[in-house]
């Protein structure tokens, strides 16, 4: 990554880490009543939960959360190429409000009322709030292809874009398919949750069946014309598994190419004929995956945190919705400018919104934060690839910090490569430990 050393941007990590502890007012009688609600887990609600109490114990903070453990999208497509269990992707929400002393209900979100200050939950009650953070993640637009639905996500066709039983389901179909068959994998238009992961799903799909199923193929059926680190990618793709040639293990159709998928036929268990393109044309495929279109999550979309665009605006500073005070929305479902939806990127707007929920409670200005985003890539279990940022707010946009970062060299030896794929896994262990430990 040039212009940016691994020292040197751990060291920008770390001051972003610590940005909920310096910015944290003194105590006093009106904050020691707060109440603050986070509303979903993850990469970006579990930190916010996390710091808000780290800067001041004093405040009462409830997670909202309806799954019991978590189980972590990124490095869940080493599960799907068969090199990684599932239950190394798990983790306890017990152990870590425990730990940080924060308190979790298990119960799913109706509605939020800005006005009342107060969630509505499926089970009947209403928690009150002082401020509330939303990290709903995204929801996923089945009716954009013709005979797509949730259930047949959940039966013939995983999405497995939330990590955990469509994640094993998917590999299981890969194990079931014939040698010789065809998988196909359909990512979903801009903007979406993890951009460079539909095409790592890709190339561990591939590592996969290059090493168990070497008479099957790839068929990748896209909307879009490019997609994040293509050139990393493609030139993985063929070191490893025969892009641009006869032997391919992989064809990617552009959405100028006949990519873009109008209607599906699923299987009765699984696969199904995707026609995609202008021409409409038949594709067959014996595992297909699509990753639907997405917008911000349902809870968003009911409480009228999102605008035309289907995702939240929010003042870039605190984060706070635009739509709706006292709301701060962070992760996916915010539009953070130039912040991709990432793990990472969630996690940094977690410490920069418990800073200005915890400044804001006391009646502070909260400062002007930085922001980071790093994102690791899978191309086999010995060659990772990488990109990353440091963010500043400038005229009330997030924008990248010129010279901060930047990807993987493209020329890289197979040492650095090996690395990265360690780097990839250290990175997991540290975000990890920062959530739950």
């Amino acid at each position: 990554m040039a212009n940016l050393t691994r020292r040197t941007f751990i060291q920008a990590a770390g001051g972003v880490a610590a940005v909920g502890l310096i910015g944290a007012a003194p105590r006093d009688a009106a904050a020691a009543k707060a109440k603050v609600v986070v509303l979903g887990g993850g990469y970006g609600g579990a930190i916010a939960a996390k710091y808000i109490r780290m800067a001041d114990p004093t405040i009462d903070v409830t997670m909202i959360e309806q799954d019991h453990n978590y189980y972590s999208c990124p490095l869940s497509n080493a599960v799907i190429g068969g090199f990684r269990d599932i239950n190394v992707q798990k983790h306890s929400w017990a152990k870590a409000a425990s730990k940080h002393g924060y308190k979790v209900i298990h119960d799913t979100a109706t509605l939020i009322d800005p006005k009342k200050k107060v969630v509505k939950l499926a089970g009947g009650k209403s928690v009150p709030y002082d401020r509330i953070v939303v990290s709903p993640g995204v929801s996923y637009k089945y009716g954009d292809i013709e005979g797509h639905s949730k259930k047949i996500s959940e039966t013939v066709i995983p999405h497995a874009w939330k990590a955990g039983p469509q994640t094993v389901m998917l590999r299981k179909q890969l194990e079931a398919m014939k040698d010789g068959g065809t998988v196909i994998i359909v990512p979903p238009k801009n903007p979406f949750r993890c951009p460079p992961g539909p095409y790592e799903r890709v190339s561990l799909i591939a590592y996969y069946l290059k090493h168990h199923k070497p008479k099957s193929k790839i068929l990748i059926l896209d909307p879009k014309n490019k997609f994040s680190k293509k050139g990393l990618f493609e030139g993985g793709w063929k070191k490893h598994y025969g892009y641009g040639t006869g032997k391919s293990l992989m064809e990617w159709l552009p959405a100028d190419g006949g990519g873009k998928v109008v209607s599906i036929q699923p299987g009765s268990t699984m696969g199904a004929t995707v026609v995609a393109g202008d021409m409409e044309d038949e594709h067959q495929g014996d595992v297909v995956n699509i990753i639907p279109n997405q917008e911000a999550g349902k809870i968003a979309i009911d409480s009228g945190l999102a605008d035309k665009s289907g995702w939240c605006p929010v003042d870039k500073k605190t984060f706070e919705s635009k739509l709706h005070k006292g709301v701060h929305v962070i992760g996916d479902a915010s539009i953070a400018t130039k912040m991709p939806k990432s793990g990472y990127a969630a996690n940094s707007q977690g410490k920069v919104v418990a800073n200005a929920v915890v400044a804001m409670l006391h009646g502070k200005d909260p400062g002007t934060a930085s922001y980071v985003n790093t994102c690791y890539s899978f191309l086999t279990p010995t060659h990772g690839i990488s990109v990353a940022a440091v963010y500043k707010l400038k005229g009330g946009v997030i924008s990248k910090v010129k010279g901060s970062g930047g990807l993987s060299p493209g020329d890289a030896s197979d040492e650095f490569k090996a690395q990265e794929a360690q780097y990839n896994e250290s990175w997991y262990g540290s975000i990890m430990s920062d959530m739950f430990a």
